[in-house]
């Protein structure tokens, strides 16, 4: 069966303004906890002392509580405090829909991340950085280069500066702001000194 229309931006809109009403702390320590244990029961979800599952059935059961565990539990607008819910189908159609390859960077830093199996001989893309922690800005840019100039590394993420000028960089503030434009600059420099100007961020 195929969904009777995309999920663009106006129809997420839509259904989160429609969306049950959560609040962030339920969402975070009841639903999603909650839901993600009665998933691994339901697909006995049990895992050897390896981190990457190699048995195929094991393998299976992890996509489909995925799936379940997707529409079960839907998608959670924090500005909102409402949620978006999905079918199984609409998750289906989306995956097809779904582009097999990206081209992330520029130039000679460019790199194409796609769809891998777990005996494919490619490597697979390597994301380097903090992952959004917070980083003191005394050695945020420092950081940022040390990642950037590992030949391994492919594409890189940023961390989340504590400070800027030795303000908190508090949410909603202008500090906020200027500490994301800092990060940002920050971040490109790195991959500048590293000699790897067109990597992706």
């Amino acid at each position: 069966m195929v969904s009777a229309r995309a999920i663009d931006v106006f129809e997420s809109f839509n259904r989160f303004n429609s969306g049950k009403k959560v609040r962030e702390d339920t969402w975070d320590y009841v639903t999603v906890p909650t839901n993600a244990m009665i998933m691994k029961e339901k697909y006995d979800i049990r895992f050897g002392p390896g981190i990457i599952p190699e048995d195929e059935d094991l393998i299976d059961r992890l996509f489909m509580a995925g799936i379940d565990m997707l529409v079960t539990t839907g998608f959670y607008n924090t500005n909102l405090g409402k949620v978006l819910t999905v079918t199984e189908d609409e998750v289906f159609d989306g995956l097809k829909t779904a582009p097999m390859k990206l081209r992330l960077g520029k130039g000679k830093d460019r790199v194409s991340c796609k769809s891998r199996h777990r005996t494919a001989k490619s490597k697979p893309i390597i994301q380097g950085g903090p992952t959004g922690a917070p980083v003191s800005e005394d050695i945020f840019p420092y950081m940022m280069q040390s990642y950037a100039q590992e030949r391994g590394v492919d594409t890189l993420v940023s961390g989340v500066l504590n400070t800027v000028n030795g303000n908190p960089a508090t949410t909603n503030t202008p500090w906020e702001i200027r500490a994301t434009l800092a990060e940002i600059r920050h971040v490109r420099e790195a991959c500048y000194t590293a000699g790897r100007p067109g990597m992706c961020i």
